[in-house]
């Protein structure tokens, strides 16, 4: 097994993407008091308020300190489409305020480009966030969806590397090449959509992705290698899958707005086998499914 390599980013949080203002807020203060101690949101999810309400409700009931909670957000870079303009320096900096107030925190703890469609001015919305960061308003800054073309940019103009690259990982999309490269550079991994093997993974109307016919059909499978592998470790498939990740050194943001789900996923107390993880290494597919509009590591 791999010994925790991050550096900045707690093991476990609360994933809170497509959560309605309502129960991001229920869910923050939920995951909170259970013991949760790092909330992920960003700008585009369109409920960094109501986290921002949760959070303070739990903390003042708890009696926490500011620097008991990790919170991390996103910048929304554009581009993805025609119509979404590339945020400039400018623009960057006003997100961030944004952010930050609508959060109601003096800093935030990890602030992330949300992907690399900002493609020209990639690195001047970089520059920004380093910006941001020499004044104090973020403890650390880094990128989320970005691949080694996009990092080695940084590299060739001289600039820092991220502190953490949020990208998403699970059995069926492991990315090796990348992952040895943040190990190398001693970015922290943070792993989204792990749960993506489930049959219940974004099948609700409006929950888009490109996992296809095939992949679903085998999550429902009672065959599945995860269905089989969490009765062997008598574990819910949710917990084994996140346990993977976790045997891996990355960081997990679980989203649930079930409190019995919540505290599963917080309840990871037991370990892989070497031939078990060796095994899971095996199904990996290359691709990445959760971008209904395509694999973000692949925009040049």
């Amino acid at each position: 097994m791999i010994n925790r390599t991050n550096q900045y980013v707690p093991n476990i949080g609360l994933g809170t993407y497509n959560m309605s203002p309502e129960e991001a807020e229920k869910m923050t203060y939920e995951s909170i008091m259970y013991g949760y101690r790092h909330i992920d949101t960003a700008a585009v999810y369109r409920n960094e308020e109501a986290v921002g309400i949760g959070l303070k409700k739990a903390m003042t009931k708890l009696n926490l300190n500011r620097e008991d909670i990790f919170v991390t957000t996103k910048l929304w870079p554009g581009g993805l489409m025609k119509v979404d303009r590339v945020k400039n320096f400018e623009d960057v900096i006003k997100s961030f305020e944004k952010s930050l107030y609508k959060l109601g925190l003096e800093y935030i703890d990890l602030y992330l480009i949300h992907s690399p469609h900002g493609k020209k001015k990639r690195t001047e919305q970089w520059q920004a966030l380093i910006d941001i960061k020499e004044r104090g308003k973020v403890k650390h800054i880094g990128v989320s969806n970005w691949g080694i073309n996009h990092l080695d940019e940084l590299i060739q103009n001289n600039l820092p590397l991220p502190e953490a690259n949020q990208i998403e990982l699970h059995p069926w999309s492991q990315k090796l090449e990348l992952v040895n490269y943040l190990r190398e550079k001693r970015i922290d991994i943070i792993a989204y959509s792990s749960l993506v093997p489930l049959s219940t993974w974004r099948h609700k109307d409006g929950e888009n992705s490109k996992k296809t016919t095939e992949l679903q059909t085998i999550s429902e499978s009672e065959d599945s290698p995860f269905k089989q592998l969490s009765i062997k470790y008598n574990v819910t498939e949710a917990q084994f899958l996140l346990k993977w990740a976790l045997e891996l050194g990355y960081s997990i943001l679980p989203k649930s707005i079930e409190l019995n789900r919540m505290k599963e996923n917080f309840s990871l107390d037991f370990s892989i086998s070497e031939i078990d993880m060796d095994y899971i290494e095996t199904l990996d597919r290359g691709g990445s499914v959760t971008w209904e509009y395509g694999d973000p590591l692949k925009v040049i």
